[in-house]
This record gives C-alpha cells, sequence and structure tokens, in this order.
C-alpha cells in the first residue's frame, strides 16, 4: 500500500472518530492495567461485566491482595481462563507493592515482568494512560493490517513493527484504537461489512463481501435495527 493510500485511510478513520478510546471501563491506571490483562483472550464486554463488581470493592493492589485468590475469583467468572487470570492478578497486584510502591510503572520492561502482562497489555497501558506512541497488536488490528494491506505480517509482532514503520506520524498515538474498533465493528472475521465500510476502496482485500451477503455478516455495523414504525405493528399484532 502507497503512503498516500495509508494516509488517506487514517484520515477517513480520524474524521469518523477524532478522539478513540479504549471501551474498556477505568478510571485509574491500576484499574485499565487490570482491565486489559484480564481481556486476554476474551471479550470488553465480559472484562467490563466482571469489573463494574470488582472495582467498587477492590480497585487498588493493596485491597485486590486482601481479598486474595478465593474473594477474587468469584468476581471473574464472566471472563475466559478466570482461574488463571485470578492467580496472575494476584501476583501482579503483589509485585506492584512490592517493587513499585503500588503504582504502575511507566516502563515497558517492568509492566512486562508483571504476572499476565506481555507486549501487547503493556503497549496499551503505556500508550492509552502514559501517552506514549505505541501500537498494540490484538486479533483485530493483526486482521484489518493484513486484509487492508496496510501492514502485513505473518505475526502479531511483524505487524507491529510495520504498522510502526509505515503509519504516519501524525496518526501514530491513535492508531492503534482506529485499528482496533475497525475490526471489531466492520472488518469483522466471518463475513466483513464491505458495503457499508468507509476505506472499501483503499483497502486492497480481494473477497469483499458483497451486498446481498451483508445481513449474514458477524459486524455490528451491519446489523439492520427494526424501525420505529415495525416495531409499532408487531406491537398491535401481539393486542389483537
Amino acid at each position: 500500500m502507497h503512503l498516500a493510500t495509508r494516509r488517506a485511510l487514517y484520515k477517513r478513520l480520524q474524521a469518523a472518530n477524532p478522539e478513540p478510546t479504549t471501551e474498556l471501563l477505568y478510571n485509574t491506571p491500576f484499574e485499565l492495567l487490570v482491565a486489559v490483562m484480564l481481556s486476554a483472550h476474551t471479550t470488553d464486554k465480559s472484562v467490563n461485566a466482571a469489573t463494574r463488581k470488582l472495582f467498587p470493592v477492590a480497585n487498588t493492589p493493596e485491597a485486590i491482595v486482601k481479598l486474595g485468590e478465593d474473594g477474587v475469583k468469584p468476581y471473574l467468572k464472566t471472563v475466559g481462563l478466570y482461574n488463571a487470570k485470578t492467580k496472575n492478578l494476584i501476583g501482579l497486584c503483589k509485585q506492584l507493592i512490592e517493587l513499585h510502591g503500588g503504582h504502575v510503572p511507566e516502563n515497558r520492561e517492568a509492566l512486562e515482568a508483571l504476572p499476565g502482562v506481555g507486549r501487547k497489555t503493556a503497549s496499551v497501558v503505556l500508550n492509552t494512560v502514559f501517552g506514549h506512541v505505541e501500537i498494540a497488536v490484538d486479533t483485530h488490528i493483526f486482521r484489518v493490517a493484513n486484509r487492508t494491506g496496510l501492514a502485513p505480517g505473518k505475526t502479531p509482532r511483524a505487524v507491529e513493527d510495520a504498522l510502526v514503520r509505515n503509519t504516519p506520524d501524525e496518526f501514530k498515538k491513535n492508531a492503534h484504537h482506529w485499528l482496533l474498533l475497525h475490526g471489531r465493528y466492520v472488518c469483522t472475521a466471518r463475513l466483513p461489512a464491505c458495503p457499508k465500510c468507509i476505506i472499501k476502496d483503499l483497502c486492497e482485500y480481494p473477497h469483499k463481501t458483497p451486498t446481498p451477503a451483508l445481513k449474514r455478516s458477524d459486524a455490528p455495523v451491519a446489523h439492520e435495527k427494526p424501525t420505529a414504525r415495525k416495531k409499532k405493528r408487531r406491537v398491535l399484532v401481539r393486542l389483537k
């Protein structure tokens, strides 16, 4: 993909969403770190369902350590692999207390040394909390980067390196969020919503979803909601 095409692609995503951010719910750097760690191999919706209940009870390393594994585990049952993540969360909190005074470190090496924290989680925290220019690559971004031709790569790290290398500087700070949201809601795994995609003419994907197939798409943007009139008609039928 040519530089001019990449720039045009990002400009459209920027125009549609000037200030993108994560859909994970959080109020503090620690809460975001926990939420991103929990989001591995599960959905943000599942994580938010768990943290809505957990954080009002315990939202600091000290409070979570005090709860212990048995106290934390019931809150994480909506999250995939919750047994392993409970252990990692307790270990993460203990290390934050012992090594960082209970604070989230602004350092990739220190973040990745925490239990359950990998490169992607560290990148999200550095970008969203501390404003670092980082492009984390999850399954959505990996798919979008390869499909569109924006940054093809066989591994997440290869895609990350290509995105960092090829993304114009003015778009790097928000690139992660734009591409993730585009992959989550438009360029989905099974049937992307190509007919409704704002970058379809810039995308190099050769197998674009045709309009007749759009209703079968797993992209939320493609799911038509019934109009108010249709809803009213259904209610009237039931009343008869």
